[in-house]
């Protein structure tokens, strides 16, 4: 298999020739587990079998890594989508590599650069989505476990994403654990606040370029906000948009007003927004319920829309939020 694999790169690459806290744990190589092989997974691109457990995991979607590494499976290679560097895992991430992957691309995919590794599985179950990049790596002759049945780009739901990779490496129980602990903890944080119950909420990122965005409900940051028991302002929700986000230009800061604002600074700092009088302008904002993640490890866990940064970050959004809506 591995041979045939370096000889399909060969012709490819001339073809293509003219992208918490706590004591840390060790991932282990994937073990069949709990599961049974082969196994098939529903995927937009049709059904992709598992014939036996994985032993060469490459994991290229965002936080396909850190679900691996929290189902005790190590990939070889992973992209670091998130830009933490080094090994690519953030802080919130409690099992670490003992031998660090290679660092592979986000948004362009190198084949040859994946198949050197001699990947026996490919999980790519949160990224652009689209039918180009999922025939580019399925022309490396593994199977590849894309977005779901149904899926869009980028905005596969954690709980869906857990379910996938947990199949495709045997590890189904202990996804099914791990759903249920982040569900428990996400009742616990709703009953502890329940005034977060029905407010409604905008999760917003400002880039270097000055630009405001909101998301909208599909996205992996809203979920988390949701799963407390808010709700997306529908002055975003009723905005037609084909992404993951609404711009906000100059005139329409007032589409971030919400009983509670988040923003985040994205390839920036948290001074980008707190000094700017556009974002103190904003009613919620003026009003003292505009909520800045001003730390950047919390602020990628939030991101991260992984079951081990919605541990994270539930143990320090929820507080700041909950104090925000109390506010008239």
């Amino acid at each position: 298999m591995r041979r045939s694999l370096v000889a399909v790169v060969a012709v490819l690459v001339a073809l293509l020739a003219g992208c918490s806290s706590g004591t840390a744990q060790q991932a282990a190589p994937a073990t069949a587990g709990d599961g049974t092989f082969p196994v098939t997974i529903p995927t937009a691109f049709g059904d992709v079998t598992v014939p036996q457990a994985p032993q060469r995991v490459v994991a290229l979607g965002w936080s396909d890594a850190e679900t691996a590494l929290a189902l005790g499976v190590a990939p070889v290679g992973a992209s670091d989508w998130l830009a933490v560097g080094g090994d690519g895992l953030g802080p919130w991430v409690t099992r670490r590599y003992t031998t660090p992957p290679q660092k592979l691309g986000t948004l362009e995919v190198d084949l040859e650069q994946v198949a050197a590794l001699q990947p026996d599985l490919i999980l790519d179950t949160r990224a652009s989505g689209t039918r180009e990049r999922h025939d580019q790596l399925a022309q490396l002759g593994v199977p590849v476990v894309g977005i779901p049945a149904g899926g869009e780009n980028y905005l596969t739901p954690w709980r869906d994403q857990l379910r996938m990779v947990g199949a495709a490496l045997g590890k189904s129980q202990e996804a099914a654990r791990l759903q249920s602990e982040l569900e428990d903890r996400f009742a616990q944080a709703r009953q502890q606040n329940p005034a977060l119950n029905g407010a409604t909420v905008v999760s917003g990122a400002k880039n270097t370029l000055g630009e405001y965005a909101a998301y909208v409900g599909r996205t992996g940051r809203v979920e988390f906000l949701r799963e407390l028991g808010l709700v997306n302002a529908p002055a975003v929700e009723n905005v037609p948009t084909q992404g993951f986000s609404v711009p906000v230009s100059r005139e329409q800061m007032n589409l971030l007003d919400a009983r509670v604002t988040i923003m985040q600074a994205i390839s920036g700092n948290a001074a980008d927004v707190t000094g700017d009088p556009l974002w103190n302008a904003v009613p919620s904002v003026a009003a003292g319920r505009g909520v800045v993640l001003d730390d950047k490890t919390l602020s990628n866990a939030f991101s991260s829309s992984s079951v081990p940064g919605q541990l994270y970050a539930l143990d320090r959004i929820v507080g700041p939020i909950s104090a925000a809506v109390a506010k008239p």
